[in-house]
């Protein structure tokens, strides 16, 4: 079976393949990142724009279409559409996408109720081509947000989420992963009942199969030879460009692999100055034994400040129980003892007990990392770990007692910028009671 083919009886039967499932990429608001990729180069992908079945069928299309009358919405009429499915031997819904490529990238030009031929994209230059391709795919995209691509309503909504999904996992993913994946992202947004979500476990698998095949015919994703699904190359470019669209880091190795070979002091400087992310990272570990890797790290932030805590802690978290060596050495260090003790615990191994106090020093330690890696308050918003709540307002309010020698700058940046009126208000008054209680201590 070819790879960019697919046979739906047999993919029927990867359905069931027992395959680790990545976890369901979500796209929030909040950044996210992505792992490095290597996109073919311009010239390659704009020769492999034309041959892409959707834009193939919409330059016939244009081809058939000549000079024609349409409808006062910009449509074929009926009898003309009929006779291009037959003549073109597509089904009508790829007919009607065909043509909605065609007039919006202006390879059909609809002018007083007649269309007429545009250029196309074998005329084009390789950045007009992509940008050709660009269109393409936001396109099938914009369908999919009015839930008229693929005839599933799951499918369509979490389309994005999907081929995000498959972008982050090289080596592609398994199919009934992907279902599993749809039915967890609709529980989440949709909650739906255990009657729909029983009918959707039976429908959904096939729907898939089907959409997969509609993927195809637009020359986002391929089946691999493991029978895995994979974005094609063009995918692999428009889904890039689409984060990068939507705020999310999806760096090229290229971009990444110049940080690979620096010591973990020019990197975590790179990370806190803003001239790398957190992408680098893992390129970064690849390259060094992890033990090694965790004991240069947190070399560097014993001898540094929050910021440098903040970004050695980061990318610790990258790093599993065979760094625990290094990291419990930390234990003896003041200001890097909680951290440790914090990963220690996530990792299930034996570590000294952390008190409320401690985890109300950590939390001031982490914003406090931003006004030294970001140095804009405004980033405090949209910190993660600073959602809006109940829990949030109490939890700045005991920020007051900490011993954290930045507790006060950090409350006065919660007061100046939080997007919550309860947290501004909770933080300054925290941040008075933080002035008071070392004006007393002082005294």
């Amino acid at each position: 079976m070819a790879n960019n083919v697919f046979d739906l009886a047999e993919l029927r039967k990867l359905i069931e393949e027992p395959a680790p499932a990545p976890a369901p990429v979500r796209l929030p608001r909040e950044a996210l990142t992505f792992p490095p990729v290597e996109p073919a180069t311009d010239a390659e992908l704009a020769a492999a724009v034309p041959l892409v079945p959707l834009v193939a069928d919409a330059i016939r299309l244009t081809t058939w279409t000549g000079t024609r009358e349409v409808t006062g919405e910009g449509l074929l009429g009926e009898d003309d559409a009929a006779a291009a499915a037959k003549e073109l031997a597509i089904t009508p819904a790829r007919l009607r996408l065909a043509w909605i490529v065609a007039v919006n990238t202006r390879l059909l030009q609809i002018l007083r109720g007649t269309a007429a031929r545009g250029p196309l994209p074998a005329r084009l230059p390789v950045d007009g081509t992509l940008q050709f391709w660009d269109g393409v795919v936001m396109d099938v995209l914009d369908q999919a947000e009015t839930s008229r691509l693929t005839g599933s309503r799951v499918i369509d909504g979490h389309l994005a989420e999907t081929l995000a999904t498959i972008y982050s996992v090289r080596s592609g993913v398994a199919i009934a992963n992907l279902a599993k994946g749809l039915l967890q992202s609709h529980e989440v947004a949709c909650e739906p009942g255990p009657g729909e979500l029983r009918e959707l476990s039976g429908s959904l698998p096939g729907e898939l199969l089907e959409a997969l095949s509609l993927l195809t015919y637009c020359g986002l994703v391929r089946q691999t030879g493991s029978g895995r699904i994979a974005l094609t190359p063009l995918g692999v470019w428009a889904v890039r460009r689409e984060l990068l669209r939507e705020g999310h880091e999806a760096p090229t190795l290229a971009e990444v692999e110049v940080f690979a070979d620096l010591d973990a002091e020019a990197l975590v400087g790179s990370l806190v100055s803003g001239a790398v992310t957190q992408s680098a990272v893992s390129t970064w570990l690849e390259r060094r034994p992890p033990e090694q890797a965790a004991r240069d790290l947190l070399a560097v932030a014993v001898a540094g400040g929050a910021g440098h805590r903040g970004a050695v802690g980061a990318i610790l978290e990258e790093l599993g129980p065979e760094a625990e060596a290094p990291v419990r050495e930390a234990l003896d260090q003041p200001d890097m003892w909680r951290y440790a003790a914090s990963w220690l615990h996530i990792r299930d191994l034996d570590a000294p007990p952390l008190s409320p106090g401690d985890h109300t020093w950590i939390a001031v330690d982490s914003v406090a990392a931003l006004l030294h890696i970001s140095g804009t308050p405004e980033s405090v918003g949209e910190f993660g770990a600073l959602e809006s709540g109940e829990d949030l307002v109490r939890s700045v309010g005991e920020m007051a007692a900490s011993s954290h020698p930045d507790t006060i700058p950090v409350l006065e940046l919660l007061a100046a910028s939080h997007g919550d009126p309860a947290v501004a208000k909770a933080a300054r008054k925290a941040a008075m009671k933080a002035r008071s209680l070392r004006t007393t201590k002082l005294g």
